[in-house]
């Protein structure tokens, strides 16, 4: 199969089907649009953590988007999901912030063809499939300027899995450590972060990590 052959068609309708499931995720509301920013990130906002250009990468309805903003930062939200981003510019528009949403693939980030000081992932990351993962990598070395950081919060390990239901990847710490390897310093993962929910129930168990973009980052397939 060649560049010119079926293949651009293939990934279209991956995209395609993509976004079609995340529009359904958001038919009603998701577990996890809870309505403010997960405090894991407002704690990192608050202790100026989050600095210069924010990408905010699986943005829903725009929360860490508009937190940023609201401290002045120049945010932008990208998600595949029309729903949530429709959401996410009529909150900005009520709220009276300057905030920026674009339709796009996070598996694409190197065609926004931009550079970003610190990227946020409130839960995208555990939701890829491994074999997806090559590719978001690929763009965060496209997107994240060198010595730029990259924070995330997701599922762990340690939460529990729940008999014949699908959902997020726990993630373990050689998960974070091997997986980006090579482009990004972890600098700290803590496994004690909660994800709420909107659920009658605790909240998550999950890793909030910060990672540090490499000035060389080496060469992955």
């Amino acid at each position: 199969m060649t560049m010119d052959g079926p293949a651009p068609h293939f990934e279209a309708d991956a995209v395609e089907a993509a976004q079609q499931r995340l529009d359904g995720l958001y038919a009603v509301r998701p577990p996890w649009e809870i309505g403010r920013p997960q405090p894991a990130f407002l704690a990192l906002a608050r202790s100026g953590a989050l600095r210069g250009r924010v990408l905010d990468v699986g943005c829903g309805t725009g929360e860490h988007v508009l937190m940023c903003a609201g401290l002045g930062l120049d945010a932008t939200g990208v998600d595949l999901a029309d729903t949530a981003l429709r959401a996410a510019e009529d909150k900005a528009r009520r709220s009276g912030v300057r905030a920026r949403f674009l339709h796009h693939d996070t598996r694409r980030l190197a065609d926004l063809g931009e550079r970003f000081d610190t990227v946020l992932d409130s839960g995208m990351f555990h939701m890829l499939d491994p074999d997806d993962r090559p590719a978001f990598i690929r763009g965060l070395r496209a997107v994240l300027r060198p010595g730029g950081r990259y924070f995330l919060l997701c599922f762990s390990d340690r939460e529990p899995e729940t008999p014949g239901a699908t959902g997020p990847h726990r993630l373990t710490r050689d998960d974070l450590t091997d997986t980006f390897a090579g482009t990004l310093h972890l600098d700290f993962a803590v496994p004690a972060a909660t994800i709420e929910i909107n659920l009658d129930r605790p909240g998550i168990r999950g890793w909030l990590a910060a990672m540090t973009m490499l000035s060389r980052p080496a060469d992955r397939t």
